[in-house]
């Protein structure tokens, strides 16, 4: 069906405004309800790809419909912004040893502030050009299936590895929406997709992505390393030196890597600290130190504990043995039975006689079922 004139103009007013609030791109999707999204988040959500989260029939059925989010909804304004800053700058702070890595989104202030205050300011003015209260906005606050929408508006395509593709930007982009009572002109989706490349799905250490645009996401790192209870034993070993997200995926689609989009300032690392953490300060991570230099940022929101347990597997996958003071010390004074369950997995990988007395010493003293398993493992895995 075409759209009226006033849809159109209607349109063309939220473009100029989102291009004055900073949205490097922009799309319109009608807020019709997506039997297609809800079938595929159902399928997804029945195969267990999405387990550490919890969501089930009910969550899919509303993000597959913006009139959940907001009654009388007619349209959903998709907004896209490139966040990435590749391999020349990440090397200025990663090449010193016992560094984590960490994902490019994560590097700077939490980015939902960033994106929340940005549609804030297009949801305002539009709501101010209509006299009345015609938006919501959704960032990460509501369940709506984003990438669905923003590929069904248009701002790009989604790659084998299960993210947008958004043309001349790449898969390295925040994504947020606007969903709003007025008709506006939809646009249409592209006419694009993966072909036969594949090195995202090669890119994979862990064989989360499956080639056909579906992920196991139990087994995707990023995940991996934001679950809040112990990350599989099977899968420590191929998290690899990533201490919070990964962007492998996305370092190796052509399109991501190609793109050279002016990045905004606001997403440039806070600190090296942030951007390629010391692993053995992190390990030491108190609540002072947390609040200063980690909570305001994108990997903070699960807490210290869950850094200092991820410090822990990938000083485990570095296998120096210098690095057993720290970790026998993390093992008997940590206060978290899941950070010390995960020091002692990698005292068990490292396998010096010194973790191996570690071990030992510790299988007399601690007093957690769990952890003891977990000592109990590694001792096994040594020997």
């Amino acid at each position: 069906m075409n759209a009226s004139s006033d849809a159109i103009e209607r349109a063309a007013t939220v473009r100029r405004i989102a291009a004055g609030a900073g949205a490097v791109r922009v799309a319109i999707a009608a807020a019709d309800a997506s039997v297609a999204t809800y079938d595929a988040l159902a399928a997804s959500f029945a195969r267990g790809d999405l387990a550490t989260w919890g969501f089930d029939e009910t969550y899919a059925r509303k993000a597959s419909d913006p009139r959940a989010i907001l009654l009388g909804a007619r349209s959903v304004i998709c907004v896209a912004i490139p966040y990435a800053r590749f391999v020349a700058e990440r090397a200025k702070s990663g090449d010193a040893p016992l560094r984590g890595r960490v994902s490019n989104y994560a590097w700077s202030s939490d980015y939902h502030h960033y994106v929340r205050a940005l549609l804030d300011r297009i949801a305002r003015a539009l709501d101010v050009d209509a006299g009345a209260s015609v938006t919501r906005v959704v960032c990460d606050t509501a369940p709506i299936a984003e990438r669905a929408f923003a590929f069904a508006a248009g701002l790009g395509w989604i790659g084998k590895h299960t993210n947008l593709i958004a043309p001349g930007i790449g898969s390295f982009v925040f994504l947020g929406e606007i969903v709003t009572t007025l008709e506006l002109a939809s646009d249409e989706p592209l006419k694009k997709s993966c072909g036969s490349c594949t090195r995202c799905v090669v890119a994979c250490p862990t064989g989360a992505l499956r080639g056909d645009y579906t992920i196991d996401a139990t087994r995707c790192i990023s995940d991996l390393t934001q679950r809040t209870d112990a990350i599989p034993r099977a899968l420590r070993p191929l998290v690899g030196d990533w201490l919070w997200g990964c962007d492998l995926c996305g370092l190796a689609c052509p399109p991501t890597r190609n793109a050279r989009t002016a990045i905004d300032p606001a997403f440039a690392p806070k600190n090296a600290s942030v951007a390629a953490p010391a692993l053995l300060e992190l390990l030491a991570l108190r609540s002072s130190t947390y609040k200063r230099v980690y909570r305001g940022t994108a990997m903070g929101w699960r807490g210290a504990a869950i850094l200092r347990r991820n410090a822990a597997v990938v000083l485990g996958n570095m296998l120096d043995r210098a690095t057993v003071p720290a970790l026998t010390t993390s093992l008997t004074h940590d206060p978290h039975a899941l950070v010390r369950g995960h020091v002692a997995w990698a005292l068990g990988r490292i396998g010096s006689p010194a973790a191996a007395r570690a071990l030992a010493r510790a299988a007399t003293l601690e007093g957690d079922a769990s952890v003891r398993e977990e000592i109990a493992a590694a001792r096994i895995a040594w020997r």
